[in-house]
């Protein structure tokens, strides 16, 4: 793990980016950090049997994966899920938690459920389209109680990353998608498909990993999360198999050739522009 921080460090000083990449990985014990309340526990039976308070649900006890994400990036801290303390139904099954996916989260992101005040978010425009993406989409069985998010720099040797994801703005974003078609020698290496903003960091990487398809995945596209993100910020995510061979190939990318040297001025035009001067790297030429 100490030879891929390193490399991590590297690429960081390589895009003029300065924020460590989040790790995604699952254990059995409670970290410190950001997580959920003890709510509503959220399963197909329980669904069925009306036994889920969805004033609860979508009231108090409701935490979005992004929010928890959001406090522990200031924080440089950990955010966690599991099933006990879910927050959010989408997040639960998105991240592997539990399965199968529940039919009011078909109706809550498409047209609503008949019968009742949930008008629906409108993001698909039928209940079959989203029946679709959710099988499309779902990951694998989460291998322990807890999905846990937080920066790769805090990960111990016993601790592996499944995914690795970063918060990064159009120019940082230019350098990793660039390293990403390089590393892969795949033209078509990076998509964007729909889901949650946690559905793009967690679920859709390991998916593809799944499928034998080395993808990275451009996010941050949920309208429901964009608060939860710094202004024209997206992420970009990839399975930690992808991001290996990303970090072995960066000395010999684009990103330590001329070209490069003037879109990384612009990164850095870019962070002072959001006032964002710690720290800030030089612009002269990469060594």
């Amino acid at each position: 793990m100490k030879a891929c921080i390193t490399k991590t460090q590297r690429l960081l000083e390589l895009l003029g980016h300065d924020e460590m990449p989040f790790g995604v990985y699952y254990s059995d014990e409670k970290p410190d950090g950001y997580g959920p309340k003890p709510g509503e526990i959220f399963t197909r039976d329980r669904e069925a049997s009306g036994q889920i308070n969805w004033q609860n649900a979508f009231g108090s006890n409701f935490s979005c994966v992004l929010g928890n994400i959001w406090l522990a990036r200031k924080k440089k801290q950990a955010a966690w899920l599991c099933h006990e303390e879910c927050g959010c139904m989408g997040g639960g099954y998105y991240s592997g938690i539990y399965a199968p996916y529940l039919e009011t989260n078909v109706c809550y992101v498409s047209t609503g459920m008949p019968g009742t005040t949930m008008e629906g978010e409108h993001y698909l425009p039928s209940t079959e389209s989203m029946h679709a993406f959710m099988k499309d989409c779902a990951p694998p069985p989460a291998p322990a109680k807890y999905c846990i998010l937080k920066p790769l720099d805090q990960f111990t040797d016993d601790e592996k990353p499944l995914v690795v994801a970063f918060f990064a703005r159009p120019e940082v974003l230019t350098g990793l998608f660039t390293l990403t078609s390089y590393a892969t020698g795949n033209h078509n290496a990076v998509v964007s498909p729909f889901g949650a903003a946690c559905t793009n960091i967690i679920g859709w990487p390991q998916v593809y990993a799944e499928r034998g398809q080395e993808y990275a995945v451009l996010g941050g596209f949920d309208v429901s999360a964009r608060k939860f993100f710094k202004t024209d910020e997206m992420t970009f995510s990839m399975h930690s198999s992808l991001y290996r061979k990303m970090l072995d190939c960066q000395e010999t990318s684009a990103l330590t050739r001329r070209t490069w040297e003037g879109d990384r001025k612009k990164v850095l035009k870019s962070r002072r522009a959001w006032g964002e001067e710690e720290n800030l790297p030089t612009e002269g030429k990469i060594e």
